[in-house]
């Protein structure tokens, strides 16, 4: 096959998940691993995890083994523990209806290895694999890594009436392995992405998530042409629509949004903040005579939605805070002196400031190629002021005073929120002036103060 981009050669299965199955086969059952670990194993990925399924009941599952794990007995899943690792062995089943769009009512377990295939998602992860048998692949997921392709099992649109997740699935899955969508796949997952209202906001997150922290975060303009940002994150739709003429820009807000998040690392924050960075254009849109587009002030109230995003989608309130505090920063533009670059790390934070220069030099990678040349060069003078400041060591928080509350009680000034008073002063005068965080100094200066 040559350039054949799946890896032919035998799948080699891990010591632990190999001795799971061979205990199986020994007592007579069907026994394979399945799904992502065939699916990454031949393309040359190592698998994060190893699944089993088998035609071996739950019961039997449990008395095979000496420790098992009851983690989702009801759809025949048992979690053995074999040398300090976990597999997850599952009878051969048949799912019921899908009432919830998500998970079946009901399963029924079966001895066929292909009703039981026939069941999952997408024909890349419909495959099974011993070294008995060898690759079963019954529905052509090869050629579909071969030729690129994300494709159901199966009539798609049953795929997706049984479980609305996958439809965001298939978009998530192009966007971690470069592949491209089918178009019946496609097509179904237009028509039935509304379903998607009836899944929980904590899958939707971990989907969302997957998508962009991937090679290919610009799949999420697949997930829009298909409607799934539409029920799933409006906010976006409102930004591929949003046009712009600029000088800075020459398109949508949305298709800046999606260079952005290639023109920085695979991070979650990073690229959560380049999400949403722009989300409080469209509605700042104004117009003047000359028919250039401006947005004043966008980034505020885009950290107004940026935080409704976020509290919809029950993200932790750690991340939520960061990326809300960077978006609502992102439009800064540091004076070009070290006063100013000291100023623009209090306001960022520390911690915070180094991730600020990456959405900026992201957020100039979206925009019209004619201005980036001019704003690339800001950056770099900027970071080199930072990086002296650094050198220096000069105070950039009340902590790197020279002087404390104690210190300021000492000499006389009362306590109470005087004391929070004068120590902010102190931090303002001092950031004009490094020289002067002594500690004699500044005790001079807030008597002077108090």
């Amino acid at each position: 096959m040559g350039d054949s981009r799946i890896k032919t050669e035998r799948i080699r299965i891990p010591r632990f998940a190999a001795k799971v199955i061979d205990r199986l086969h020994a007592l007579g059952y069907e026994a394979c691993i399945v799904g992502g670990c065939v699916r990454d194993s031949l393309l040359g990925y190592t698998p994060q995890d190893w699944d089993v399924t088998t035609s071996a009941r739950p019961e039997q599952i449990r008395e095979a083994f000496e420790r098992t794990i009851d983690t989702g007995i009801a759809h025949g899943t048992v979690t053995v523990r074999m040398d300090n690792e976990s597999v997850e062995v599952t009878t051969y089943r048949i799912d019921g209806k899908y009432a919830d769009h998500r998970h079946p009512d009901q399963v029924r377990f079966t001895s066929s290895l292909e009703e039981d295939l026939k069941r999952r998602d997408f024909t890349i992860n419909a495959m099974a694999y011993n070294d008995r048998d060898g690759l079963i692949d019954l529905f052509h997921g090869t050629q579909d890594l071969e030729d690129g392709i994300v494709r159901c099992v199966g009539d798609a649109k049953a795929r997706f009436t049984e479980d609305a997740l996958r439809i965001f699935r298939a978009v998530r899955f192009c966007a971690k392995l470069g592949f491209v969508l089918d178009p019946a796949t496609k097509q179904a997952a237009q028509e039935l992405a509304p379903s998607l209202q009836y899944v929980s906001q904590e899958r939707i997150r971990a989907e969302l998530e997957k998508l962009l922290i991937s090679p290919h975060p610009e799949m999420i303009r697949l997930a829009w042409e298909c409607g799934i940002t539409r029920i799933i994150l409006p906010e976006f739709d409102a930004m591929m629509e949003a046009v712009q003429n600029n000088a800075h820009h020459k398109i949508t807000v949305g298709e800046h949004t999606i260079r952005t998040m290639c023109a920085c690392e695979s991070d979650r924050i990073l690229r959560l903040t380049m999400l949403l960075h722009d989300s409080g254009k469209p509605a700042c849109q104004t117009i003047d005579d000359n028919g250039v587009y401006h947005y004043h002030g966008h980034a505020a109230p885009g950290a107004v939605i940026a935080r409704q995003v976020m509290e919809r989608l029950k993200y932790d309130k750690a991340t939520e805070r960061t990326v809300v505090h960077l978006i609502r920063n992102h439009s800064l533009y540091p004076e070009l002196t070290p006063e100013g670059v000291r100023r623009a790390v209090v306001q960022l934070g520390e911690d915070l400031f180094p991730v600020f220069l990456k959405v900026k030099r992201a957020d100039i990678g979206g925009q019209n190629p004619e201005v980036q040349e001019k704003k690339l060069r800001y950056m770099d003078e900027v970071e080199a002021i930072y990086r002296q400041i650094l050198e220096r060591g000069d105070c950039l928080s009340l902590k790197a005073l020279a002087v404390t509350g104690d210190d300021l009680i000492a000499a006389g000034i009362p306590k109470g929120k005087k004391i929070g008073t004068v120590l902010q002063a102190l931090l303002e005068e001092v950031l004009s002036d490094p020289e002067r965080n002594q500690r004699e100094v500044l005790i001079e200066r807030a008597r002077e103060l108090r």
